[in-house]
């Protein structure tokens, strides 16, 4: 099975904002199990979105990179997808 090509990001510490390297990436909201549907963002020509399911503010810095976020432990690895 491919690895997943698209960024996943979550907001289990509880910070107001993160920041993000990709303008397009889902969000989980908290961590498995109490996750929120895991929607697709795209910020477009703007460089901060909203997710309308937590209300965690992502912001755009093309400096981090694609998968990358800060604060750093808000990258989600699925460690369950490597396992299988």
């Amino acid at each position: 099975m491919a690895g997943k090509s698209v960024p996943h990001f979550h907001n289990e510490p509880g910070v107001p904002a993160i920041a993000v390297g990709a303008k397009e990436f889902m969000c989980i909201g908290a961590l498995p199990p109490f996750d929120h549907p895991h929607v697709f963002l795209d910020m477009g020509a703007d460089n901060e979105i909203i997710c309308q399911y937590c209300s965690t503010l992502y912001r755009y810095r093309p400096e981090l990179g694609a998968g990358a976020a800060e604060p750093a432990e808000c990258v989600w690895h699925d460690d369950s997808a490597a396992a299988a």
